[in-house]
C-alpha cells in the first residue's frame, strides 16, 4: 500500500490534482481544507476522506482512494494539534500528524507528539501501526526543547514500541543528517530542513531501496513549501 504525506501550504482544493499522480492509495494531508465546505472538484474527489481542524480553511485530512476502508479512531486529544487516528481495512492504525505550536508556553511541535505518545503509545504497540505527517521537528534543535520531551527522545519512544522511520531505515542516515529535505523555509533553497516523517511498525515495512521517496525541489515549490513524502508498507 502506498502512502503519501504532505503539508500542501493551503489552497488544497487547486492543488490536489497534482498529488493524485502520485497514485497512492492514501494521502496524509496538512494545511488542506475541509472538503466537506467544497462544491467542486476537490469535494468530488474527497469522497472517501476524514478531517481534522479547528478552521475548515486549514485542517488536516486523510483521504483514501475507493477500495480503501478508513474509520476514525476514537482517541481522545486532550487539546493536542493535530492528530487524526485512523483505521485501514481492519489491518493497522493510521495516526496522520500535523504538530502545531497549540499556544502551549511549554509542549510546542514535538512536544505536542511527545504528549499524544503519552496518551497513545500502548495502542500503537498493541496493533500494527503507521504514524506520518508533519512533525515540524528535527534532532539539529534538541537543545532548544527539555532533554524530556525532544526530538530525540520522541524517535526513542516510537522505537520502544517498534516503530521506525523509514527513510532512515531505507536510506542508513542519521537522525539530524538527513541529506534530503522536505521543507523549504520561505521556499528558500539555502534554508532546507528535514521535517516530515513516517514511522511504522517493522513487521509492516519492507526494506527495499524504493520504499521511500521525496519530492524534488524542481517540481514542488511551485505548490508548497514542503515536498511530499511517499512511502510504501506490507
Amino acid at each position: 500500500m502506498k502512502i503519501v504525506t504532505w503539508n500542501c501550504n493551503g489552497g488544497f482544493r487547486n492543488k490536489f490534482q497534482k498529488i493524485v499522480k502520485l497514485e497512492a492509495d492514501i494521502y496524509v494531508i496538512q494545511e488542506c481544507e475541509n472538503p466537506e465546505h467544497s462544491k467542486g472538484e476537490y469535494g468530488k474527489w474527497a469522497e472517501n476522506h476524514l478531517w481534522a481542524g479547528e478552521s475548515k480553511h486549514k485542517g488536516l485530512g486523510i483521504f483514501a482512494s475507493s477500495s480503501v476502508k478508513i474509520q476514525r479512531l476514537n482517541w481522545e486529544s486532550n487539546g493536542l494539534q493535530l492528530f487524526l487516528p485512523v483505521r485501514v481495512n481492519s489491518q493497522f492504525n493510521l495516526v496522520g500528524v500535523w504538530t502545531k505550536h497549540a499556544n502551549s508556553p511549554t509542549f510546542r511541535y514535538i512536544g505536542q507528539l511527545w504528549k499524544y505518545l503519552e496518551l497513545h503509545k500502548d495502542k500503537m504497540a498493541a496493533s500494527h501501526t503507521v504514524l506520518c505527517g508533519d512533525l515540524n521537528s528535527n534532532k539539529i534543535w534538541d537543545l532548544n526543547h527539555d532533554l524530556g520531551w525532544n526530538h530525540s527522545a520522541v524517535v526513542r519512544e516510537l522505537n520502544a514500541i517498534n516503530m521506525v522511520s523509514l527513510y532512515h531505515a531505507v536510506t542508513g542516515e542519521e537522525q539530524g543528517e538527513e541529506s534530503s529535505p522536505t521543507f523549504y523555509l520561505q521556499k528558500n533553497l539555502q534554508k532546507p530542513y528535514h521535517i516530515d516523517y513516517a514511522f511504522s511498525s517493522k513487521d509492516i515495512f519492507t526494506m527495499q531501496s524504493n520504499a521511500v521517496s521525496i519530492g524534488s525541489h524542481n517540481e514542488w515549490l511551485e505548490f508548497s513549501d514542503h515536498v511530499p513524502f511517499s512511502f510504501t508498507i506490507a
